[in-house]
């Protein structure tokens, strides 16, 4: 029986106080607890209950611990991924969208989004990608673009670059860093698109997120870009 006390006392079995999964929460300890378990040994607890039912991946999300909320969002995406999951998509989906104020850390986002939020989005309007794009929670924006992944791998960056029209004068650095992140590998698909985006959005992008955009340039491109923004 997968249950949310049995994922609790999976993860306390192989806690240490020397282990600095905080360090990944952007807002460190000021909003969250630790359990003390490395994130890349939750993903493996998380995978042994893959066939959790939806309530107990809720009760999951309601904790106040870091490691078990992270547990959440990975079983969420190990369950959209089976061809017949243990949940539907749409109830994934749906929890997703009702529970974000639980996933409130840009690992959440980017574990979960892009099979859960994505995927679902796949063969229907995208309106809830822009509505979580003009949202007051950065997080919520995150999702936003992150969710297009689904979209690139299947060889369609157009959202992707829509999402990062509405973003690009975000103030929040994690929100930064996806456009940065999603409009570079979304320019793997379609240079050109990634082109006429920086050519839309220099004068106010962060030069940081310029850099991360054309960090796969060839040396020339990425001068004239970097000419580009500090003459914007």
């Amino acid at each position: 029986m997968h249950t949310a006390e049995q994922v609790v006392a999976d993860l306390r079995k192989i806690s240490s106080p020397d282990a600095d999964s905080h360090r990944f929460f952007f807002d460190g300890l000021g909003k969250t607890k630790v359990v003390g378990v490395g994130i890349g040994k939750v993903f493996p607890i998380a995978k042994a209950h893959k066939g959790m039912a939806l309530a107990e991946i809720e009760k999951l999300l309601d904790s106040e611990f870091y490691e078990v909320r992270m547990a959440a969002a990975a079983i969420m995406d190990f369950q959209a991924r089976e061809k017949v999951p243990p949940n539907s998509l749409k109830t994934l989906y749906d929890l997703y969208m009702r529970r974000h104020d639980r996933l409130d850390n840009w690992d959440f986002v980017d574990r979960a989004a892009p099979n859960v939020v994505g995927q679902y989005l796949a063969d229907k309007p995208r309106t809830p990608l822009y509505e979580l794009a003009k949202s007051s929670d950065p997080w919520r924006r995150r999702s936003a673009i992150v969710a297009t992944y689904h979209f690139i791998r299947n060889g369609d960056p157009e959202d992707t670059f829509r999402i990062a029209d509405i973003l690009a004068n975000d103030e929040h650095e994690m929100v930064q860093k996806a456009i940065g992140s999603w409009v570079r590998t979304a320019g793997d698909v379609d240079p050109v698109g990634m082109e006429s985006y920086l050519e839309r959005n220099l004068e106010v992008l962060p030069s940081p997120t310029v850099s991360m955009i054309i960090e796969k340039l060839p040396a020339k491109e990425k001068k004239r870009w970097r000419d580009a923004k500090k003459a914007a």
